[in-house]
């Protein structure tokens, strides 16, 4: 008869009884020391390097929540209400606020990371966070981002939100890249929107304009322009294109000016072929006129002149 009982089973029901009867208890103590306990002190932790906040507008925060804190008991303190009104400040992504049982108050805050900054068609100035969400700037602080501006048409209402169009999703898209990338995020300095409404990027060296176009394939443009860097711009010098377009999928188009000997201005067209590491290049008769990649250039002034003298020193034989 003994040997069916289930004396595994029975201790387990024991040592579940003894738990929860001394987690009560221990509830029980909690309970009332809270109702004793009094503030003592209010610890406030701001990790990170951006000084949005300081701890003066967090101490504001709390008396104008609260009133004075020190010396009041725990449980006339509306701790969940502290935190909603520090979160309310659009500088800060997240807090909490909690008290330890020997009285003290701890208020923990995440800053919120911008990652760009935008000026817009309209001369408004605002953030973009890493979260992509637009923040207000700061009078007190200016974070060392990136700074876009340009024919950006994003609109800002002064408080946190997010961003409405694709070229404003396109810049946070970019930006964020960037910013993960060690080698750009020291080239890069800034993001320029044409009147096209494709993107520039604003290089540190060299004076090129690098044309950008969107954000779809960033990865794939960002690796070709990677891969121009590392063939081409040690052979011919980082001042020597005015333009570097990535805009395709496969190729790299550069453009350089030059002057002959009649002033006049000849395009150079070099394109890198990033599948078959090719490169070629052409000269163009019209410095305006924009030939895409497999187009078949114009014949340069150069050449014309070539083929002229040809012809007048057949006619002086004549």
């Amino acid at each position: 008869m003994l040997k069916r009982i289930n004396w595994k089973l029975i201790f387990k029901c024991f040592a579940w009884i003894i738990c929860l009867s001394g987690l009560v208890v221990l509830m029980s103590f909690v309970g009332v020391k809270k109702h004793t306990l009094t503030c003592t002190n209010v610890k406030i932790l701001i990790p990170g390097a951006d000084n949005f906040i300081e701890r003066e507008e967090i101490d504001a925060i709390l008396k104008q929540s609260q009133g004075k804190l020190i010396g009041r008991k725990l449980e006339d303190i509306n701790l969940e209400d502290i935190e909603k009104n520090i979160k309310a400040n659009p500088y800060i992504a997240f807090s909490t606020v909690y008290a330890d049982m020997d009285g003290v108050i701890h208020v923990e805050i995440q800053q919120r990371q911008p990652i760009l900054r935008v000026i817009n068609f309209n001369s408004q100035d605002f953030y973009i966070d890493r979260n992509g969400l637009k923040m207000p700037v700061s009078p007190n602080f200016t974070a060392n981002v990136l700074v876009a501006n340009g024919k950006i048409m994003e609109h800002f209402s002064g408080r946190v939100d997010t961003l409405i169009t694709d070229l404003a999703r396109d810049l946070y898209k970019t930006a964020l890249y960037i910013k993960q990338d060690t080698l750009w995020d020291a080239q890069i300095e800034q993001l320029f929107v044409d009147e096209k409404g494709d993107m520039e990027l604003v290089p540190r060296v060299g004076n090129q304009r690098i044309i950008l176009g969107s954000a779809d394939s960033l990865e794939v443009k960002m690796r070709n322009l990677l891969a121009f860097y590392k063939q081409a711009m040690p052979k011919v010098g980082w001042d020597t294109y005015k333009t570097i377009n990535i805009k395709y999928t496969n190729q790299v188009v550069c453009e350089k000016n030059k002057i002959d000997s009649s002033a006049t201005k000849l395009k150079t067209t070099v394109i890198l072929d990033t599948a078959s590491n090719n490169n070629q290049e052409i000269i163009q008769e019209n410095p305006d006129a924009d030939s895409a990649p497999g187009e078949k250039p114009s014949v340069s002034s150069t050449e014309q002149e070539k083929k002229k003298d040809k012809t007048d020193t057949r006619k002086n034989k004549i």
